[in-house]
């Protein structure tokens, strides 16, 4: 082998259920310049109970159905989101301590069970030490990435008068709560929206969009020009509405799809699917699973776990990055993309464990 080779680095991927989670960790692969392995896991149905007491075990994954996890083992594992943790810190148990983790996020093992945690500002996480916080989620969308697709995309849609608005639809998540009265309510702003600026709407919806909201959103809206509901058999159009858009309305709940609207440059209005006056895990009228699971993580978890995703819609806004939907149009044109400088920040961090 020769001296180059014995050099490369190995770097394994976890892969969970999360889209964005994922694509992070693609990101900081591809500014290191590495050829990563992507490990895709299946996960059990009770994983969550092994955080009651977390230690290192692959009892949480289908071992059948998930990629084999074995040796040679990596010198470096990119992981996000809670269910991955137990697994790399297993994977750096069987390397006898050798193998670096970097994990995306925001941690349930404590952060120093990591060699370095790249949180952002919707997650409460101090910096300092082998904690770096940066604004967003990572991205490295440019003009450049999105070429291809704005070559092939842009095309399919030519037909379509301008400007082209493109609608990224989420669901539930912390205190935001999609409900059909919500996209109703959606539907009627983003009418008026299209109304006043004239074009074309392009709509996708996502994973965690409920079918009855979906349901209340397309009967609401005043027929989108394109149209992806989730889920599909159909290649996903995403990339081409990021790449193709001339603004856009992004629901709150999505911190990937916001920050990836942000560092296109283009406008961008936020969409807040939360009743004001009335808790929404306490209004029987918009009662769901995740904003009570949200409301208790928040009041008796760790400080590590907690998740405030207004601090980031806040700092956006204060910036004049976004707007409210609704709310005065910003000016037209492209504002400064985002994201450059996180990852930066991020690779340094990595390539110092290497």
């Amino acid at each position: 082998m020769s001296n180059a080779a014995a050099a490369t680095p190995i770097v394994w991927l976890l892969k969970g259920a999360k889209a964005g989670d994922y694509e992070q960790l693609r990101v900081i692969a591809r500014a290191l310049g590495v050829s990563a392995i992507t490990k895709q896991l299946v996960f059990r149905r009770w994983e969550l109970l092994l955080h009651a007491a977390p230690r290192p075990t692959l009892a949480g994954i289908d071992v059948e159905r998930s990629d084999p996890l074995e040796a040679p083992w990596p010198d470096l594992v990119l992981t996000a989101g809670r269910r991955n943790e137990l697994v790399a810190r297993w994977i750096k148990e069987r390397s006898g301590g050798r193998t670096r983790l970097v994990h995306v996020g925001r941690p349930w093992s404590h952060p120093s069970r990591f060699d370095l945690v790249v949180s952002n500002r919707q997650y409460l996480l101090g910096a300092g030490g082998h904690v770096i916080v940066n604004d967003l989620p990572l991205t490295d969308l440019s003009e450049a990435s999105l070429a291809a697709d704005r070559t092939e995309w842009c095309a399919r849609w030519e037909r379509f008068p301008r400007p082209w608005t493109m609608l990224l639809v989420g669901g539930d998540t912390g205190p935001f709560v999609f409900s059909p009265a919500q996209a109703r309510k959606l539907a009627l702003l983003v009418n008026a929206k299209v109304a006043r600026s004239g074009g074309s709407l392009f709509v996708t919806t996502s994973g965690r969009t409920s079918p009855q909201s979906a349901d209340a959103l397309f009967a609401t809206l005043d027929a989108p020009a394109y149209v992806y509901r989730w889920p599909s058999r159909d290649p996903s159009p995403y990339r081409g509405f990021l790449a193709c858009a001339d603004d856009f309305v992004v629901t709150a709940d999505s911190m990937s799809m916001l920050t990836e609207a942000c560092a296109t440059g283009r406008p961008v209005a936020l969409f807040e699917p939360i009743d004001r006056d009335v808790p929404s895990w306490r209004n029987p009228a918009s009662y769901r699973w995740m904003p009570f699971v949200h409301y208790v993580s928040v009041s008796i978890g760790p400080v590590r776990m907690r998740r405030d995703l207004t601090r980031v819609h806040s700092a956006l806004l204060e910036a004049g990055r976004i707007q409210r939907l609704g709310g005065a149009p910003q000016t037209n044109g492209v504002s400064a993309p985002i994201g450059a400088a996180d990852l930066a920040r991020t690779v340094e961090g990595v390539r110092a464990l290497l």
